[in-house]
């Protein structure tokens, strides 16, 4: 399934093909920091995945794949079926999965319509009368069309809402308070589809931003409680590396990863 060309020309303007080039851009720049998240992504999914022993895998956020340890799944474990999903697929990733034949993609926005919901809603209004409330939005849910198997949703639930948020921010005249309320029933709605099926939820919970000066400040990403865990893990993902002048900030994120089971 791909989306129509009117559909991408609202995914530019909300910034997901940038964002989805700096992400790999990040990763050629900092691949230092990023290898041992990466690695901590990949061993907490086979743990997983060999305690559940399904027989098909759905991938929320499979993006650039450098958290999915793909060929080990469709080997070693002996996943029957894998879809991946994610809102759009990097050409080079529509390549590399073309040699295993059970795996599928598929372009969705798996905040179940958000992504259309917030366009409607803000492009009513002008300059002159901007938005001023959330009331008239719908956070809706995700419905796979059919039984997912286990799901993993992979560094996506802080991201789910950013760039929407973002382009509220942009476009309205919303206060702060009721825009990170929103982000947060956004991140619990996600939530709850995973709590329905066998899920892994990796995901940052924190941010801190250490500038040249070597001011900390942290903020909070995850605006929502976890659900109880069989399986937690926890660790540091050295997002951006200060090393040059073009490198200005040091950008940490603290991880955790829940198997839901």
């Amino acid at each position: 399934m791909t989306h129509s060309p009117s559909y991408r020309r609202i995914l530019h303007k909300m910034g997901y093909y940038d964002y989805q080039l700096g992400l790999i851009n990040h990763y050629l720049n900092d691949n230092d920091g990023w290898n041992s998240h990466l690695a901590h992504c990949r061993d907490f999914i086979l743990e997983a995945v060999d305690i559940v022993k399904p027989s098909k895998i759905t991938v929320f956020g499979s993006g650039w794949l450098l958290d999915l340890p793909l060929a080990e799944m469709t080997g070693a474990c002996r996943v029957e079926k894998i879809s991946l999903i994610d809102i759009i697929h990097p050409p080079e990733v529509s390549s590399q999965v073309k040699s295993f034949k059970n795996v599928e993609l598929a372009e969705q926005d798996v905040s179940g319509g958000l992504i259309q919901e917030i366009w409607d809603k803000v492009r009513k209004h002008t300059f002159l009368n901007p938005l001023k409330t959330l009331d008239d939005i719908i956070i809706p849910e995700y419905r796979p069309a059919e039984d997912p198997g286990m799901i993993l949703s992979l560094n996506i639930l802080t991201q789910i809402e950013a760039l929407p948020v973002k382009y509220i921010s942009r476009h309205s005249k919303v206060e702060d308070t009721i825009i990170r309320k929103f982000s947060s029933a956004i991140q619990e709605k996600h939530i709850n589809l995973l709590k329905k099926h066998p899920s892994v939820l990796i995901t940052d919970i924190s941010e801190k931003i250490t500038d040249q000066k070597g001011t900390v400040t942290e903020k909070q990403t995850l605006l929502t409680d976890l659900p109880e865990a069989r399986l937690r893990k926890e660790w540091t993902w050295n997002f951006e590396v200060m090393k040059s002048d073009f490198y200005r900030t040091r950008s940490v994120f603290d991880v955790t990863a829940i198997l839901i089971f």
